[in-house]
């Protein structure tokens, strides 16, 4: 087992799916851009024993997502699974962003992804095996979450596109859509999220989903 790569660690659905997949014995690298998230995810992991390597990047900088990735492979090898889990949360409204802004929340929301998907998935099939599974959310678009809806909207695309190219080599690209705000003891404990991104990387290659959906318990 090559270990599991999760981009967007933190508290919350980051830290929950690495803790998910260390107690699975899979080493995790941890990708996030504060050192505040990388410890919050670092420390869910430490409980279940698992190597973890934390690494700080922007995935709005290409450069040094790029050199986080690659040195997760120099460490583990080629990822048994990749998660894109970074977002820009935000309410905005329709005119509330500038065209900037709302390339800027696309950065995160989907070019970061790409970035991620382009650096690791030609890898994963050449050696015939990997998952790819991107957190998806607003199953319905929202006037009061404008360019949060355009981004998870793109992420789905981008899984079927993945899909396309590389679920003929072995790649099981797939998405994870919540559908609503995710907080500890509620139905949306990050915990039971978390089981998702497990079943998606488990399930055998005749029973691929590209989309599994949390709408609670």
């Amino acid at each position: 087992m090559s270990g599991a790569v999760i981009v967007g660690a933190g508290p919350g659905i980051g830290a929950s799916v690495a803790r998910r997949f260390g107690q699975e014995g899979l080493p995790v690298t941890l990708v996030a851009r504060t050192e505040k998230s990388l410890r919050a995810a670092a420390d869910a992991v430490a409980p279940t024993g698992a190597e973890v390597l934390a690494l700080s990047a922007d995935v709005t900088d290409e450069d040094a997502l790029g050199a986080a990735l690659d040195a997760a492979s120099e460490a583990f090898g080629v990822p048994d699974a990749v998660v894109y889990n970074a977002a820009v949360i935000r309410p905005d409204a329709p005119g509330d962003l500038s065209a900037r802004g709302q390339l800027d929340a696309w950065a995160v929301n989907v070019g970061g992804a790409l970035t991620t998907a382009a650096r690791v998935a030609p890898a994963m099939a050449r050696r015939g095996s990997g998952s790819f599974i991107v957190t998806g959310g607003m199953p319905e678009p929202k006037a009061e979450y404008v360019s949060l809806s355009l981004g998870k909207a793109g992420v789905r695309t981008l899984v079927e596109l993945l899909d396309l190219r590389y679920g003929p080599s072995g790649v099981h690209a797939a998405s994870v859509t919540v559908a609503g705000a995710v907080a500890p003891g509620t139905d949306f404990d990050p915990d039971d999220i978390a089981e998702h991104y497990w079943r998606l990387h488990t399930q055998p290659r005749t029973a691929w989903q590209r989309e599994l959906v949390h709408t609670g318990r």
